[in-house]
């Protein structure tokens, strides 16, 4: 069938109840990762302006190419590899039905990446993006764009898998998305320090069923070193929680919780302790976001959240905050007002709708909108 996205015109299989599979060749397209595609669309076009010299773009699964076309109707110039015979041939057929110039490539892509330097290296692949991530660094100059599914294993609801794909112990907590999103960029930013390079996430979101950053590179053994020391380990109490965030990569848990004095603290690490957007460029990015793209209001709205949203490690939600405090939450703009009167910096988080960020403990969130 034929889709419209982003003013182009795309064939991709016929799905069944909604998925993305196609009975001839299996031929993958997810119409669920618009948003995803839109907001890689824009991230391109902003960085174009922040880096001019950044020209080829790896599609490195292209499935039904629909990355790759978009790219291309960016002025980028575009490589579709899959290793799938069907999916190349599809992919070249779309680009071709757009009048859009590009290469198709039947290879797996590690040994395409091992052989090939790209300024921008885009994984999207089902499930984990481990298996792909050394070649990428290795040979990617500006840019990698990741994307995983496996929210699962990275936020601690199946541990044991999370340990085993990413090297770090995630938990399972409240603020289980960013859980995931920080324990995949810690092990993209260890997996580009050994090759002397510094990825830094420009702008991050974690949206329905997966986690997406964008990692800008820098060459030097100084400035991997530099990313390294933004890693680190969070304790967080199950009873009243509390967390607290320790960089360095040696864990030093807490043998009880300084607040409530429980001994249910959960250790979660190494995690980027970083910030997961530059607030300025995801500006950028927002502003790049056009009318003809299908998620365009979810895009703006989306962005907006990442560019104000603090750097703290961890979120909070609202609802579960109250549910602790035996009271019925207030709205969020009055709750986060009331944080900043008391001297407090609060913004909302883009995880979800009750999500929000502080700099103030829970005692004194709660001294600050209940008097007590």
């Amino acid at each position: 069938m034929q889709i419209e996205e982003g003013g182009l015109t795309i064939t991709v299989p016929e799905s069944r109840d909604g998925a993305s599979e196609g009975t001839g060749g299996g031929v993958f397209f997810n119409p669920t990762q618009e948003l995803n595609r839109d907001v890689t669309v824009a991230v391109l076009r902003a960085y174009r302006d922040r880096e001019p010299r950044a020209e080829s773009y790896l599609d490195a699964m292209a499935a039904s190419g629909i990355r790759g076309v978009r790219a291309a109707n960016e002025g980028y110039s575009v490589t579709c590899a899959d290793v799938d015979e069907d999916a190349v041939e599809l992919a070249g057929e779309n680009l071709a039905a757009n009048d859009l110039d590009g290469e198709t490539v039947h290879r797996d892509v590690n040994a395409l990446l091992y052989e090939n330097v790209f300024d921008v290296v885009d994984l999207d692949p089902y499930g984990t993006p481990i298996p792909f991530a050394d070649p990428a660094f290795a040979n990617a100059r500006n840019l990698v764009c990741v994307t995983a599914t496996d929210t699962a294993p990275l936020c601690g609801a199946h541990q044991n898998s999370g340990i085993r794909k990413y090297g770090a112990v995630p938990q399972n907590t409240d603020y289980h998305p960013e859980m995931g999103l920080r324990t995949l960029v810690s092990a993209l930013v260890r997996t580009a320090a050994r090759y002397d390079k510094a990825a830094r996430p420009i702008v991050s979101h974690v949206s329905r069923h997966y986690a997406r950053t964008y990692l800008e590179l820098n060459s030097g053994a100084r400035a991997a070193d530099d990313c390294i020391d933004e890693l680190g380990y969070v304790d967080h109490c199950e009873d009243c929680l509390w967390r607290e965030p320790t960089h360095g990569l040696i864990a030093n848990p807490v043998d009880a919780c300084p607040q409530c004095g429980s001994d249910r603290v959960l250790t979660a690490g190494p995690l980027w302790l970083g910030p997961v957007a530059d607030p300025e460029f995801a500006r950028d990015v927002r502003a790049a976001v056009t009318d003809d793209m299908g998620e365009a209001k979810r895009a703006r709205k989306l962005l907006d959240r990442v560019a104000e949203e603090l750097a703290t490690p961890t979120h909070y939600d609202q609802h579960r905050i109250y549910k602790e405090w035996g009271e019925a939450a207030i709205g969020m703009d009055d709750f986060l007002r009331q944080l900043r009167q008391a001297g407090f910096e609060a913004t909302r988080a883009h995880y979800r709708g009750t999500a929000f960020k502080t700099d103030a403990s829970i005692p004194e969130m709660r001294e600050a909108v209940l008097g007590e």
